[in-house]
Order: C-alpha cells, then sequence, then structure tokens
C-alpha cells in the first residue's frame, strides 16, 4: 500500500524522517522543568533533535544549571516519551553542556510566559 503525502506548512512534502522530528518535538513540548512552567522544548534545553538511520531518534539536550535538581531523572524521562512516539524505534538522550544554556535559548513564547523581555 502507498504512503500518501503529508505537507508541511509551507506546502512541501515531508520524508518520513521530519515527519517523525516533528512528532518528537510536539511530545518534548509536553514535557516540564518541574521548577519553571514551561516546557522543556521553548526552554531552549532541547539542542538538537535528529532521526537518524532505521528511525533511531537522538537528543541533544541540557538543564538550566549542572546542579539541576531533575538532572537524574529528566533526560529518562525524555527518551520514554520519545521512544512512544510512532514510527521511533528507540532513542537516546544525550546531556550535554556545551554551550550552556541561557534564557535566550529561550522561546519568545516562553520569555513572554516568564516575563524576561
Amino acid at each position: 500500500m502507498e504512503e500518501s503525502a503529508v505537507t508541511g506548512e509551507g506546502g512541501e512534502v515531508l520524508t518520513r524522517e521530519k515527519r517523525i522530528e516533528l512528532a518528537v518535538i510536539d511530545v518534548l513540548k509536553t514535557i516540564y522543568d518541574p521548577e519553571i512552567p514551561v516546557n522543556i522544548y521553548d526552554l531552549g534545553l532541547i539542542y538538537e533533535v535528529n532521526v537518524e538511520a532505521l528511525s533511531f531518534v537522538r537528543i541533544k539536550m541540557t538543564l538550566t544549571a549542572p546542579a539541576c535538581p531533575v538532572a537524574g531523572t529528566l533526560p529518562g524521562e525524555v527518551q520514554e516519551k520519545v521512544k512512544t512516539v510512532a514510527g521511533v524505534a528507540d532513542a537516546q538522550v544525550d546531556l550535554v553542556w556545551e554551550p550552556n544554556w541561557s534564557k535566550e535559548m529561550m522561546s519568545e513564547e516562553a520569555r513572554l510566559m516568564l516575563n524576561l523581555w
């Protein structure tokens, strides 16, 4: 059976990898740092989402600070939720510290929510 074409906002046909990436981003937007009322994607904690061969998803993320109270649990939560996305075979989350996170990495929406203008 032939898969129907899925298009993006600009009308471009999305590859399977791009559709998975967008679905992963949607899931990332449901995960929150418990101390900040903004999801981790808009907070700027997600540096990369790569859909690799065989639908393996690799995510590079950081935390607001190395001593963040959720440092031991948040990456695992991200990995487990990403694995639930349709089309994802497996996922790995790499916690990185460079570049250092700063409020400038937040989305405009997140900065408005937190009054950081």
